[in-house]
């Protein structure tokens, strides 16, 4: 299956629970993940459960849009709490699968499952919503730096 999407959003914080912060571009690490980022650092909420996939997530603008169109429930992708956001790119799809971000290659470890530390964090009712749409988690294979606006493409 031959896709190409587009890059919108790149958020890191240094801490879990911190809010997230978006850059103009961010440095990926093969087999560490984004510099700067809580996963990256070891800080994270769920850096006590290392998982090589845990090195950069996704989410698409496609679900975003999903959520205040049918459910009137507004979730920007900073609010998302993933790495990433992006458009056109199949995420459920890219599990076992290798794929371009720009220079980079991720490859998709395991779709992300909702938690109810996004709800408490947020103050929004998500967890339902967000099941089988909540993202992917995804290793790094080939690091190098990224920008808003870079091509993702399948690599089949």
């Amino acid at each position: 299956m031959q896709w190409t999407g587009r890059l919108d959003h790149i958020h890191i914080c240094a801490k879990g629970s911190e809010d997230m912060i978006e850059l103009d571009e961010a440095i990926l690490v093969a087999g560490k993940g984004i510099e700067g980022d809580r996963y990256f650092l070891g800080t994270g909420t769920y850096s006590d459960k290392p998982a090589a996939d845990r090195q950069v997530t996704l989410i698409e603008s496609e679900t975003l849009e999903a959520l205040a169109r049918d459910h009137e429930m507004e979730l920007t992708p900073v609010e998302s709490r993933r790495n990433l956001t992006v458009t056109g790119v199949p995420l459920n799809h890219l599990v076992g699968k290798k794929f371009r971000v720009g220079e980079t290659v991720l490859y998709g470890g395991r779709l992300n499952t909702p938690c109810q530390y996004l709800d408490d964090l947020l103050g929004k009712k998500l967890f339902k919503l967000l099941l089988n749409r909540s993202g992917l988690n995804c290793e790094i294979v080939d690091g190098g730096v990224i920008r808003p606006g870079d091509t993702v493409r399948s690599m089949e």
